[in-house]
């Protein structure tokens, strides 16, 4: 027994001299999860390495802090050790709280423009207001860019908590660190890259200004002073007062040119001020706004970030073409136009890019595009699709959403679904993608959110519930071509009314093609675009199958030398909209005058030429988006991580690829039928009580096999006495 204790000690000691010695070894670590998402990826580690000068990442982060965000500050901490370990000593990395220095929250507010944020807190006995910090600055040279805290974190809500977590804490301040290094450049660079002069106006009212924002003017005016000294002669300021006779700028222009509008004082003021910046170029103005507290670190943040986007050769330039929105009239009816938005998807490109909605009616993609993206193309005219034919064969890239079918309202005033006419279907033809016009019915589908009336002892209640809608064909990775960098990282994805692809494999010979995503094997076709299930005829699916189910193509990449379309006809811009011929013969009453070519037609594309094509439209749509988090919170962020891939493939740019699916929170489980949930639920008990049965016998079986302990009989003691 004296032994086993030493020993034991021993051990113990042994532990704790082992640990103090390995203390120093900070890197010596394994990492098991599946997506390492506690090691830093060969993209920030070579990121780091390439680094010229020093990198100051620094946290302002409140010691007192909402409880929710509390858990979060020591992950912060480790992945900062983690970067300037990673790095060599190139970067400084700290976590500091302005609350408890002066001097770091002067800094905080002075040099980054940040501000503490109010927090409820809320407990036993009281509610309370904390202004806590919790934002990143990632500083490089000059250039700085800020995280807040609604872009470190994500808010889950459920019925019994709230739970908040980092999104993507490296994929994050991986892109920051990247923005600051390579996306930024000095303003002498972006003033060297103009060709002409740049103009700043501030529309302000100085006399109905109200008091927090009586500087702000003085502000912006010394802020474009010293903006200019540097600009050379290319950045000029001019204040106008729009209220002021024979102004520059009158309030009707304000209006109608750049929609702004006066802003009430109060609530129930009759006074109203402007206070709005107008950045002129040579071919548009762009209206720029700081941060409400108009400090001078906000206000040279967002002139140089409005120069910047308007300066070429920066930041990866994403053309964007939507379909036009629906128009509503004052009687409240829809007009022409989509019933789709894509703000989401948007907005989730531009965190990477600069996202530019586009025209292409003129025929011509915009010169400083790098990648242009058609989604839900419908009513096009010949010109533009020229536009997109003729950026192909420049060597663009190019992504299409091709669905047939989109979103639309039906009679009854729910969801519908409305054939997409003259799109680009021909186009992609010709290119060697054929895209039928009919929907995959998909048994393994996401399911849709429904509202369902139900009666309670008389009384009716409305419930939201999930059933399994087939118009949503989920996407896994069995369904994924892993070798492709768009899907290789991807769990799982939804496709919303998707129409199936075909590849041609005659024109697609000398191509590198990669089928992205198919359908579950058991899918099968469609045109029936009646959203509501009928499960009295169609027990099982809702739906009627029809044809023979098999996997279908919805997304493929293409990559090489592509014919032009309009190849051996005639230009489209050589012909005029309005230009009509008579069916009798007759010569029209007037030949408008065609429009002058800027450009010769080209009838090939070199082998750099990129085509994405997704067989929907529909799978970033907002409206769609916010049905699929109804049910998952998260799980809609799969679908805009597929454009994102899509997009940084397009440009050949991987190198945040590989780390933004860290940030998908939603992990979604193998489907499955009622039949294998009950299998599994089965073999679960059947484990456990095999093992507690398991458990039983090997006790019985000891029990049988104890030997009773051989006793001295007590006569024998006097004996063994003796023979001592």
């Amino acid at each position: 027994r004296r032994a086993q204790t030493v020993t034991t000690w021993l051990v113990v000691g042994n532990l704790l001299l082992v640990n103090v010695w390995l203390y120093p070894l900070q890197t010596l670590r394994l990492d098991a999860t599946s997506q390492g998402e506690f090691s830093l990826s060969p993209t920030t580690r070579n990121l780091l390495a390439n680094l010229q000068e020093p990198l100051t990442l620094r946290a302002f982060i409140s010691e007192k802090t909402h409880p929710l965000l509390a858990p979060l500050i020591p992950q912060i901490r480790d992945l900062f050790q983690e970067y300037a370990l990673a790095s060599n000593g190139k970067v400084k990395a700290d976590v500091v709280d302005p609350a408890t220095d002066p001097a770091i929250e002067t800094e905080a507010a002075q040099t980054y423009g940040i501000q503490p944020t109010p927090l409820q807190v809320s407990g036993r006995f009281e509610a309370s207001v904390i202004n806590a910090y919790f934002d990143v600055v990632a500083k490089y040279g000059d250039q700085s860019t800020t995280l807040s805290f609604r872009d470190l974190i994500e808010v889950n809500s459920t019925q019994s908590a709230v739970e908040v977590r980092l999104r993507n804490l490296e994929y994050d301040l991986t892109s920051a660190i990247k923005k600051v290094v390579y996306g930024f450049q000095s303003l002498d660079a972006v003033f060297a890259s103009m060709t002409d002069p740049v103009k700043l106006t501030l529309i302000t009212t100085p006399q109905t200004l109200p008091e927090p924002l009586q500087s702000a003017p003085d502000t912006i005016k010394k802020v474009a002073e010293d903006i200019a000294q540097q600009a050379g002669g290319k950045f000029t300021f001019e204040l106008v007062d729009p209220t002021a006779p024979n102004a520059a700028i009158t309030q009707q222009t304000l209006m109608d040119q750049y929609r702004l509008q006066p802003i009430p004082v109060s609530l129930f003021s009759q006074e109203s001020y402007y206070l709005d910046m107008l950045l002129t170029t040579s071919d548009k103005t762009e209206a720029i706004s700081p941060a409400q507290d108009f400090s001078e670190a906000s206000v040279r943040t967002a002139i140089e970030s409005a120069l910047k986007r308007s300066s070429q050769g920066f930041l990866k330039v994403v053309g964007l073409w939507t379909p036009p929105a629906a128009q509503t009239n004052q009687f409240g009816q829809q007009g022409p136009g989509s019933l789709a938005t894509y703000q989401t998807a948007q907005q989730q490109l531009s965190q990477d890019y600069t996202v530019r909605s586009i025209d292409l009616q003129a025929g011509q993609v915009p010169p400083d595009v790098d990648v242009l993206v058609v989604l839900a193309p419908q009513d096009m005219t010949d010109k533009e699709r020229y536009a997109i034919d003729q950026y192909l064969m420049r060597g663009g890239s190019v992504i299409v959403g091709a669905g047939n079918y989109g979103v639309a309202q039906s009679p009854m005033g729910g969801l519908g679904l409305t054939p997409l006419q003259n799109g680009l279907n021909d186009l992609l033809a010709s290119y060697g993608v054929q895209v039928t016009p009919t929907l995959v019915m998909d048994p393994q589908n996401e399911p849709f959110p429904v509202q369902v009336a139900r009666n309670i002892g008389g009384l009716t209640v409305q419930e939201i519930q999930a059933i399994s809608f087939p118009f949503f064909p989920d996407i896994r990775s069995n369904g994924m071509d892993r070798t492709n960098p768009i899907v290789s990282q991807l769990t799982a994805v939804t496709l919303n009314f998707a129409s199936p692809l075909a590849l041609d494999q005659a024109k697609n010979a000398k191509r590198t093609t990669s089928v992205l995503l198919k359908s579950s094997p058991n899918a099968w076709l469609s045109t029936n675009t009646q959203l509501e299930p009928n499960f009295q005829l169609y027990p099982e699916t809702g739906y009627p199958i029809e044809g023979q189910p098999q996997a279908y193509p919805l997304a493929v990449a293409i990559q090489g030398v592509f014919d032009s379309y309009y190849k051996g006809k005639p230009s489209p811009l050589l012909q005029s909209d309005q230009a009509a011929v008579d069916p009798t013969g007759a010569t029209p009453e007037a030949t408008p005058t065609p429009a002058p070519l800027t450009a010769s037609l080209l009838e090939s594309s070199p082998e750099t030429a990129r085509l994405v094509v997704l067989g929907s439209g529909e799978f970033v749509d907002d409206v769609v988006l916010q049905l699929s988090s109804r049910l998952t919170q998260n799980r809609y962020l799969n679908n805009l991580q597929l454009l994102q891939n899509a997009v940084d493939w397009s440009v050949a740019d991987l190198d945040l690829l590989s780390i933004r699916s860290r940030g998908t929170t939603t992990r979604v489980l193998k489907p499955m039928d009622q039949r294998e949930e009950s299998t599994w639920e089965i073999v679960n008990y059947a484990i456990a009580l095999a093992a507690l049965l398991g458990i039983g016998a090997l006790w019985y079986a000891r029990r049988r096999n104890e030997q009773p302990i051989e006793l001295v009989p007590d006569d024998a003691a006097p004996i063994a006495e003796k023979e001592s």
